[in-house]
C-alpha cells in the first residue's frame, strides 16, 4: 500500500498494492493493520455499496452529527469523486477537492469525518463501496447542494441525474447558518 498524497489535513489518496497475472488480478481493498496508522486507527463500522449509470451525480453527503470517514473504491467503471471540507475550525473550510477514482488506477479515497463527499458517474456502469466509520443516521444526514455558485465545484458536466435529495440539498451559508457541524 502506497499512500500517495493528501488532499486535505487528514485526507488521503491510497494505491494499494496490486497483483496480476494471466488469470487476473488480486489486490486488498482493506487490511486493517496496514491501514491503521495512517487513518488514525478509525474502526469501520458499515460498508456501502452503490451502483450508478453514466452522468449519475451522488452528493454531496455528510452527517451533522456523528460524522462518518469514508474510506472509497470503484471496483467497476470510473467517477469524478469530489469533497468538500466542513470542518468549522480548518483553515480550507468550504474548499473541494476532486480525483478520478476508476477500476483502472485502483485509487482509493481516504474522507475523513468532516466533510461532504460526492461523486458522478463518468462510465456507462459504476459500482462503488465505501466502508465507513460510523452508521448512517438518517435524522442527521445532510446535503450540500452539488453546484453552490460559493463552493464552485468544476463538475465535468452542467447537467447531471439527480435525485431529489441532492436536487434540494442547500448552499453552505444556509448549512452554517442552520447547523453547528460535529467534527
Amino acid at each position: 500500500m502506497l499512500k500517495i498524497k493528501s488532499f486535505f489535513s487528514g485526507s488521503y489518496i491510497i494505491k494499494p498494492d496490486f497483483y496480476t497475472d494471466k488469470r487476473g488480478i488480486f489486490y486488498e481493498t482493506f487490511h486493517q493493520k496496514k491501514y491503521s496508522k495512517m487513518l488514525k486507527n478509525y474502526k469501520f463500522i458499515q460498508d456501502n455499496f452503490s451502483k450508478s449509470k453514466k452522468n449519475v451525480l451522488r452528493g454531496m453527503h455528510f452527517q451533522s452529527k456523528n460524522s462518518q470517514g469514508k474510506l472509497v473504491f470503484v471496483i467497476k467503471g470510473k467517477i469524478f469523486d469530489v469533497i468538500v471540507d466542513l470542518r468549522k475550525n480548518s483553515r480550507t473550510f468550504g474548499k473541494w477537492k476532486s480525483i478520478i477514482l476508476s477500476e483502472q488506477n485502483k485509487l482509493q479515497l481516504w474522507v475523513p469525518p468532516g466533510f461532504a463527499h460526492g461523486f458522478l458517474a463518468l462510465s456507462k456502469d459504476v459500482n462503488l463501496i465505501y466502508k465507513c466509520t460510523s452508521l448512517y443516521n438518517p435524522k442527521h444526514d445532510q446535503t450540500l447542494i452539488w453546484n453552490d455558485k460559493e463552493i464552485n465545484i468544476n463538475w465535468p458536466i452542467k447537467r447531471p441525474i439527480l435525485s431529489e435529495k441532492d436536487k434540494n440539498g442547500e448552499t453552505l451559508k444556509c448549512i452554517i447558518s442552520k447547523l453547528k457541524l460535529d467534527v
